[in-house]
């Protein structure tokens, strides 16, 4: 038991929870959305702290971020939860788990010990993923803070639906963020995830004021969100409020949990997003899920050049140098060292 941070106490023991955008009203011995925020007796306590569920070394591109230490390992680690219901969450197994069986399991792992564990294995980064970050915020922060400390940067794998509150608090100790963007249509934001896109949309301005590198990502799903109007919105969007240099991954869908009634995007439309994104103005478009594709590359945007192969997680040739590129040596946005 940990007691939550970002709640104010109400009348008859209830609680009103200002961590995330959902702002839960919790009444005495009940949960929050993400089921792991728990009300007792007018206290919120978080009921995962300390808990995890997943602690994994993977490659950065995985999460997926290009431009932030590419080549690195991140020590990566979740608990069980999440605020959002994703009808084609890949994770659903442990995101959706307090909504199904009220205990929460995981092993101990403390704050201390996952910094250790980050240096012993090489890490340069340790990324709050696999489910929401923002619902294991306490947990987050304090490791956050150690591993700052210690040289080692952070990184959140996030819906981007924390408050502005709770941002700014993690934002000196926070380096990088990978950010979903699930489509551009409120009702079809709410029907997914059960979230609004404008809560989405205004922690993206938040990410970009508070200076944290930033990454969008949109799964691609048939039929959905794959629309040319859609798409082209999405890329105004990054371009006119985020900055035509953050880099946007378009990403493909397979169909899972509960949304296997879509088939898999064609590579075909995720080439389409990318040029949609490329002809709106934006630096570097990515394709995501589809290894081998040429738009898996970064290339120069002042000559055009090659400057990083990649093949999956796997990082190639590089012809890049402190951001600036081999060739013609403009600089490109991102964190190289």
């Amino acid at each position: 038991m940990h007691e939550a941070m970002f709640w104010d106490k109400l009348e008859d023991n209830r609680v009103r929870c200002g961590l995330c955008r959902f702002r839960c009203l919790i009444a005495d011995g009940h949960r929050g959305l993400c089921g792991v925020r728990e009300n007792r007796q007018g206290v919120l306590f978080s009921l995962v702290y300390g808990r995890s569920i997943a602690d994994h070394v993977d490659p950065i591109e995985k999460k997926p971020l290009f431009h932030y230490l590419p080549g690195s390992t991140s020590y990566s680690i979740a608990t069980v939860g999440c605020n959002f219901r994703c009808r084609h969450c890949q994770n659903a197994d442990i995101s959706q788990w307090p909504h199904r069986d009220r205990e929460i399991p995981g092993r101990p792992l403390s704050p201390q010990q996952i910094v250790r564990q980050a240096q012993q294995s090489g890490c340069r980064s340790i990324s709050y993923t696999y489910t929401e970050p923002t619902i294991f915020y306490e947990y987050a922060l304090d490791t956050a803070t150690l591993a700052r400390a210690a040289g080692l940067g952070n990184v959140f794998v996030t819906n981007g639906y924390i408050t502005t509150e709770a941002l700014e608090r993690i934002a000196p100790v926070l380096d990088a963020a990978n950010v979903d963007l699930k489509g551009f249509s409120e009702s079809v934001y709410r029907d997914v995830t059960g979230a609004s896109l404008q809560g989405v949309l205004d922690t993206l301005r938040d990410y970009r004021r508070l200076g944290i590198w930033l990454e969008i990502t949109t799964l691609i799903i048939p039929g959905l969100n794959d629309s040319d109007g859609e798409l082209g919105l999405i890329a105004r969007f990054i371009r006119d409020e985020l900055g035509a240099q953050v880099p946007w991954h378009v990403s493909a869908f397979y169909p899972t949990y509960q949304m296997t009634d879509r088939p898999p995007t064609p590579r075909a439309t995720l080439q389409k997003a990318r040029r949609i994104g490329l002809d709106a103005g934006l630096k570097c478009v990515y394709t995501g899920n589809i290894p081998g594709d040429d738009g898996e590359n970064t290339y120069c945007p002042g000559c055009g050049e090659r400057l990083l192969e990649r093949s999956g997680f796997r990082l190639g040739r590089v012809s890049l140098h402190n951001g600036r590129c081999d060739h013609c040596q403009s600089m490109l946005a991102g964190v190289w060292n």
